[in-house]
């Protein structure tokens, strides 16, 4: 099984691009719907989902994002923080990298998921959705 931490900017490229298409985001969305990918996060994390997924900017219907985010919790699992002494340039990726962290502990296959590599440290866990699509397609 493979583990994923999602960021949030990874979901909303997902959505915006429609969930059914061919987009590498829309793809680790329909990996977690089939079963090959297994979310980790953390009750910051679900409230940054539905914080920016419910801005009206992006008008995703609220109802829909409450049902993605409850199939969310219900197949993916919870994890602690792993406290980190790395720099971050914003406050609000670290629980994201701590939550990879703290899940990477428990099984080596955990990738935290990101459209903003440059945003985190440079570690083999952290990749874009492209490299995690290739990932998820050798195994």
């Amino acid at each position: 099984m493979i583990f994923a931490v999602i960021d949030t900017n990874v979901m909303v490229s997902a959505l915006l691009g429609g969930l059914k298409s061919e987009t590498n985001t829309s793809r680790i969305v329909e990996y977690i719907f089939a079963g090959k990918v297994t979310p980790v996060y953390n009750d910051k994390i679900i409230n940054e989902y539905i914080e920016v997924l419910c801005r009206p900017r992006f008008g995703f219907d609220k109802t829909f994002v409450y049902q993605l985010i409850a199939y969310f919790k219900r197949v993916g699992l919870f994890a602690d923080r792993s406290k980190t002494d790395e720099y971050f340039s914003d406050k609000d990726d670290i629980v994201f990298y701590e939550v990879t962290l703290s899940h990477l502990n428990e099984n080596e296959k955990t990738y935290l998921v990101t459209g903003n590599i440059r945003h985190f440290p440079i570690r083999s866990f952290v990749v874009t959705p492209t490299e995690f699509v290739e990932i998820v397609e050798r195994i």
